[in-house]
């Protein structure tokens, strides 16, 4: 029992979900974080950025969207609704994990998972922070640099969302490598130039054709750089991905890495290589709105597919650490 006894400590006496539970609390909360960065987009590309004029209300005079505000005004505010939702799911995130007890060998249960409750409280933040990024940005006029912080700070919520519903899946125990160190830090590289990748993205975004207002006004700021030499620079970043995709699956095939890391590594490929092909195609037919739109879908779902592969070179048990052993010297896996 908890030292202090609080609210979440009278609840955990009363309901302990189960493991499976948790894993889809927290499923659902990486779900509703990739949603976010979805509707986030049609907000800008149906050019209605500036839907609601102001922030926290959506007009100096009203929490909600007037008729005259029209369609604009409805997709502003809905996804401004959706934040709520989002922050449900995160509770019951927080909460399935504060409650949740691990059985123990003896019969008894585990203390509550602190390391989980953690993770959901860092996404509690920050949805909290996106949204007072998101109120900045409606205040300073679709800034196109505040827009790309909005971008970049949703993406940050989408890897700690995934790396709680990751954690629901592993023990407690200290993380342990199951390749060599190398090979953690190749994955360490391949996350980071695919989030260079990402962040490139937003810089695109604030150069390009959907400002989030309607084409034909001219107060919203771009960024001051030539837009075809950044997408340029975008797309030199995605050769550079999908090359160091495949020299990774190469080595977690010569150095026996786990059937796990090797089947995610293949799956980010193949993510890679469809957003490459969406990319090119929106560029080549002018940024049309729904290819933009499932280009970010993309964004989000390619960047959940890197961050899964370092995440699968590790084993986390609720025993004692183990030594790394090299794959040679391992006992064969059950037929």
């Amino acid at each position: 029992m908890d030292p202090v006894r609080t609210p979440f400590s009278l609840l955990a006496e009363r309901w302990q979900p189960s493991a499976a539970m948790v894993r889809r609390a927290a499923f659902a909360a990486l779900v509703m974080s990739v949603v976010i960065v979805v509707t986030g987009g049609a907000v800008r590309l149906t050019a209605s950025g500036l839907g609601c004029t102001t922030w926290p209300r959506c007009t100096g005079e009203s929490l909600t969207p007037t008729p005259e505000m029209g369609f604009h005004g409805v997709v502003e505010f809905t996804n401004r609704m959706l934040t709520y939702v989002l922050s449900a799911a995160v509770g019951w995130a927080i909460l399935a994990a504060r409650c949740h007890r691990r059985p123990s060998a003896e019969g008894s249960a585990t203390p509550w998972r602190r390391s989980l409750t953690k993770l959901g409280w860092a996404q509690f933040w920050l949805v909290m922070s996106n949204a007072v990024i998101g109120g900045i940005t409606v205040l300073t006029g679709l800034n196109p640099y505040t827009v790309a912080v909005h971008l970049i700070s949703a993406m940050a919520l989408v890897w700690v969302a995934l790396l709680m519903w990751e954690r629901a899946k592993e023990g407690d125990g200290p993380a342990q490598p199951s390749v060599a160190r190398p090979i953690v830090q190749l994955s360490y590289v391949l996350v980071t130039v695919v989030g260079l990748l990402v962040a490139a993205g937003s810089l695109v975004t604030g150069a390009g054709h959907h400002p989030g207002t309607p084409r034909d006004n001219k107060i919203v700021p771009r960024i001051p750089i030539d837009y075809d030499r950044l997408a340029q620079a975008h797309a030199d970043l995605a050769f550079a991905s999908v090359g160091l995709a495949v020299a990774v699956i190469f080595v977690f095939a010569a150095v026996k890495a786990p059937p796990g890391a090797r089947a995610r590594a293949k799956e980010l490929l193949a993510v890679l290589l469809l957003q490459g092909v969406l990319g090119f195609v929106q560029y080549f037919t002018d940024v049309p709105e729904l290819l933009v739109g499932l280009h970010m879908l993309g964004a989000a779902l390619t960047w959940i597919a890197v961050l899964r592969v370092p995440l699968a070179l590790r084993v986390r048990t609720d025993g004692a650490p183990t030594a790394f052993r090299p794959a040679d010297e391992r006992q064969p896996a059950a037929a």
